[in-house]
C-alpha cells in the first residue's frame, strides 16, 4: 500500500493478522479469547521462532490480559473513534454514527441516504475497539447479504481477509471454521439462529450486531430469535438496527424496539431539515382510474357469488358484518379466528366442519375479489383456475363452486378469453419474446391502459429531451405489482413497445403456477443487467422493494395500493437518489383508493406520534455503553483507502425461458 494512507487497524494490526492461522472453534460458549489463543499457538507451532515473533506474541498477550478487565475492549484503539472523509461528510450521518456507538439505536432514514454508510462506520470502530471480538451484519436475503459486504468494504476498507459471507449454501462445518477465523460476518438471520442453537457461533465474542430491514423484527421472525439467543450468553454487545421506516403502526414500532432491545430511535423523513440538502425531489402523483363497464359487469356477477357463500355464515351468526360488497378477506379471517376461539355451544361436530369449509371458500373468493378490483380479470382467472384444476388442493371449494351456476358462467366466460394464455405463462414465452404482432394484447383492467400511457410517454419525452439537450443518459423505469400473474401480464403488454421499452420481470425464488421463481443468482444477474442498461424497465413483485442497489431509477410506478405504509416507502426509495425522481401510484376507483388514503394517513400519524412525543414508546433501559468508564473516545476524521473489492466467483449468466424475459435488442 505504498503511497496510500492506511487505516489505523491495518497499521498496527497487520503483523498480528499475518501470524494468524485458521483454527477451528470447539463451541459457541467459549470465552472470547479462545480463538485468538488457538491462532497464536498455531502460529508458534508452524513458524520458525524469531525475536520479532516472540516480541509480537508477548505484546499481543499483554494487551489481551489487560483487555480482559474491559470485556475485550482495547484501550489504545479505544482512545479514538474513526470517521471516514473519503466520502463527503454529512452532519446527520456523523451525529447518528456517534449516537449508535454508545447506545442500541434504530436508524430510520429514507432509502438512499446512507444507512449502510452509518453501519459501516459503527462496525469498523467496534472491529478496532474489540480486536478479538466479532462484528455481525444480518440482512433478510442472500442477494442483500452479498451486496452489503461489498458496500461496507467500499466505505471503511476492513480487510477482505477478515470478512466472510455466510448463507444457507455454506455447509455447517465450514461455517464453524469461518466463525473462528473471521471477524466480520455477513449473513441471513436464519443462519445465525441455526449456528447459535448448534453452538457453532461464539456468542460471547459478538460485540456488534447490525440488523438490516429492521421493521421485519416482529413476532417470531429470525431477527427476534437471534437476539433472544444471544442474551442467553451475554448482554455485552451493541445493536444497530436499520430501516427506511420504523413500522406500519405504533404497535409494530414498539414491537421492533422491544424485540431488538432498542434504547434510542433516530427518525428522519424526506422533509427533515438535516436531510433536505442531500435528497432530491420525489414527485408523487396519484392517478385514480374508473373500473369501466366490462369490469363493473364482472364485479356485479362476482358479488352475487359472494352473497351466496357469505350469507350462509351470516345466517349462522359467525360472520357479523352484513355489507357483503365491502367485506375484506382480512375481516373474514378475523371472524374465522373468533369462531375457533369461541365456538357456539349449538355448533358441534359435523356442523363445525361445514362452517370451517364455508370460511375457507369465502376467504378464497374474497381474495379473488381483491384481485379483480386491483389487478383485473386475467389475475382473477388464473387464481380461480388454480382452484378448479386442483393445483391449490381445494377439493371441497372446487366441488361447491362447480355446483354454483353463476360461478360457472363467470368462470367459462373468463376461460374463453384467457385459457390460451395459461400454457404460455406457465412454460413457454418464446412466442411472446418474439413479439407476436398478430395476437392483440387484452387489457384486463383499465389500469393497464393508464400504466402503458404513463410509461410510453415517459420514454418519449425523455428521448426527445435527450436529442434536444444532449445531456441526459439512459432512463430507467421500475413498476411494482404485488402478484406474479400481474407482473407477467404487465411485462407482456410492454413487449409490444420494443425496442423503446426493454422489459424484464423480477420475482422471488418460490415458483408458482404461472411463473417460475428466480434463484438468488438470477436475481443478482437481473439487477446487474438493469443497472448496466441491458433493460430499461423492470417489473417487480415485493422482492424488489427492499435494499437491493438497482441503480438510478427516474420513474417508479406502483400498480397497486398497500395497506402498510412500509411498502410504499420502500418502493419510493428506489428513485430520487442522484437526481429528481417521479413516483406514480395507479389506483382503481373505490376500495383501492380508500386503502391508499388510509395508508398515507397511518404513515403521517406514526411520524407525528414519534417526533412529537417519544414518551409514547418504551425504550430498552439496559443498553450497554460498551466503552469502559473513564474512556471517552475522541472523534478522528480520516481519509480511508482500500484496495479493489474481489467478489466471489461470478455466477454464470443463467436465463430460463419459463421466467426470464429476454430482450435481444437490449443485450
Amino acid at each position: 500500500m505504498s503511497g496510500r494512507q492506511r487505516t489505523l487497524f491495518q497499521t498496527w494490526g497487520s503483523s498480528v493478522s499475518r501470524s494468524v492461522g485458521t483454527p477451528s472453534c470447539s463451541s459457541g460458549t467459549e470465552r472470547p479469547q479462545a480463538c485468538s489463543e488457538a491462532r497464536l499457538s498455531a502460529a508458534a507451532a508452524s513458524q520458525p521462532e524469531s525475536d520479532d515473533d516472540v516480541l509480537l506474541v508477548a505484546v499481543y498477550e499483554a494487551e489481551r490480559q489487560l483487555s480482559l478487565e474491559n470485556g475485550g475492549f482495547c484501550t489504545s484503539a479505544g482512545a479514538l473513534w474513526i470517521y471516514p472523509t473519503n466520502y463527503p461528510v454529512r452532519d446527520y450521518q456523523l451525529r447518528i454514527s456517534r449516537t449508535a456507538l454508545f447506545c442500541n439505536t434504530l436508524v430510520c432514514l429514507p432509502t438512499g441516504l446512507g444507512k449502510t454508510f452509518i453501519a459501516a462506520v459503527v462496525m469498523y470502530n467496534f472491529y478496532r475497539w474489540f480486536p478479538s471480538g466479532k462484528v455481525v451484519f444480518m440482512a433478510p436475503t442472500k442477494p442483500l447479504v452479498t451486496q452489503q459486504i461489498e458496500a461496507c468494504y467500499q466505505v471503511m476498507g476492513i480487510p477482505q481477509s477478515h470478512m466472510a459471507e455466510m448463507t444457507g449454501s455454506t455447509q455447517a462445518f465450514t461455517r464453524k471454521e469461518i466463525w473462528c477465523s473471521k471477524r466480520v460476518l455477513f449473513l441471513t438471520p436464519q443462519i445465525m439462529v441455526n449456528d447459535l442453537t448448534r453452538g457453532a457461533c461464539p456468542a460471547a465474542d459478538i460485540k456488534c450486531l447490525v440488523v438490516d430491514e429492521a421493521h421485519k423484527a416482529l413476532g417470531n421472525y429470525a431477527y427476534c430469535q437471534v437476539v433472544r439467543e444471544l442474551v442467553k450468553y451475554t448482554n455485552h454487545f451493541r445493536i444497530l438496527a436499520l430501516s427506511a421506516t420504523p413500522g406500519s403502526d405504533m404497535k409494530a414500532v414498539q414491537q421492533v424496539i422491544t424485540n431488538l432491545l432498542i434504547g434510542q430511535i433516530e427518525l428522519h423523513s424526506e422533509d427533515s431539515p438535516d436531510i433536505l440538502p442531500y435528497s432530491h425531489e420525489r414527485r408523487v402523483e396519484k392517478l385514480v382510474v374508473p373500473l369501466g363497464e366490462k369490469l363493473v359487469s364482472i364485479q356485479k356477477t362476482y358479488i352475487q357469488i359472494l352473497e351466496t357463500f357469505a350469507s350462509s355464515l351470516i345466517q349462522k351468526n359467525v360472520l357479523m358484518k352484513r355489507d357483503i360488497p365491502n367485506l375484506t378477506k382480512y375481516q373474514i379471517i378475523l371472524a374465522r379466528d373468533q369462531f375457533r376461539k369461541n365456538p357456539s355451544p349449538n355448533i358441534v361436530g359435523k356442523q363445525q366442519g361445514i362452517i370451517e369449509g364455508e370460511f375457507a371458500i369465502c376467504i378464497s373468493l374474497y381474495h379473488g375479489y381483491e384481485l379483480l378490483q386491483q389487478m383485473g380479470m386475467r389475475s382473477l382467472y388464473f387464481f380461480l383456475c388454480g382452484i378448479m384444476d386442483g393445483t391449490k388442493g381445494m377439493t371441497r371449494a372446487k366441488n361447491e363452486l362447480s355446483r354454483n351456476e353463476d360461478f360457472m358462467k363467470l368462470y367459462n366466460h373468463l376461460e374463453s378469453i384467457f385459457a390460451h394464455m395459461c400454457d404460455t405463462s406457465t412454460s413457454d414465452v418464446s412466442a411472446i419474446q418474439k413479439g407476436d404482432k398478430y395476437k392483440k394484447f387484452f387489457y384486463s383492467h383499465p389500469k393497464l391502459k393508464k400504466l402503458e400511457e404513463v410509461v410510453v410517454e415517459h420514454f418519449r419525452s425523455w428521448n426527445a429531451q435527450n436529442i434536444s439537450e444532449k445531456k441526459f443518459g439512459e432512463t430507467r423505469v421500475m413498476i411494482f405489482s404485488s402478484f406474479r400473474d400481474s407482473v407477467q401480464e404487465i411485462a407482456e403488454m410492454f413487449l409490444q413497445h420494443q425496442p423503446i421499452i426493454r422489459v424484464m420481470t423480477f420475482v422471488g425464488h418460490a415458483s408458482g403456477k404461472s411463473m417460475k421463481g428466480f434463484t438468488q443468482k438470477e436475481q443478482l444477474e437481473v439487477v446487474k443487467r438493469f443497472r448496466d442498461g441491458g433493460y430499461n424497465t423492470l417489473v417487480s413483485t415485493c422482492v424488489g422493494e427492499e435494499g437491493l442497489d438497482i441503480g438510478e431509477v427516474d420513474l417508479i410506478i406502483c400498480f397497486d395500493a398497500q395497506k402498510s405504509p412500509i411498502r410504499l416507502i420502500q418502493r419510493m426509495g428506489r428513485t430520487g437518489r442522484k437526481r429528481q425522481g417521479r413516483i406514480v401510484v395507479i389506483l382503481a376507483e373505490g376500495r383501492e383508493e380508500r386503502t391508499y388514503n388510509q395508508s398515507q394517513s397511518n404513515k403521517r400519524n406514526i411520524y407525528k406520534a414519534i417526533s412529537g412525543n417519544r414518551h409514547v414508546l418504551h425504550f430498552y433501559q439496559g443498553s450497554p455503553r460498551m466503552v469502559p468508564d473513564g474512556i471517552n473516545p475522541e472523534l478522528h476524521k480520516m481519509f480511508i483507502t482500500h484496495g479493489v473489492y474481489k467478489p466471489k466467483k461470478p455466477s454464470r449468466n443463467v436465463q430460463r425461458n419459463s421466467s426470464l424475459f429476454s430482450c435481444r435488442n437490449g443485450k
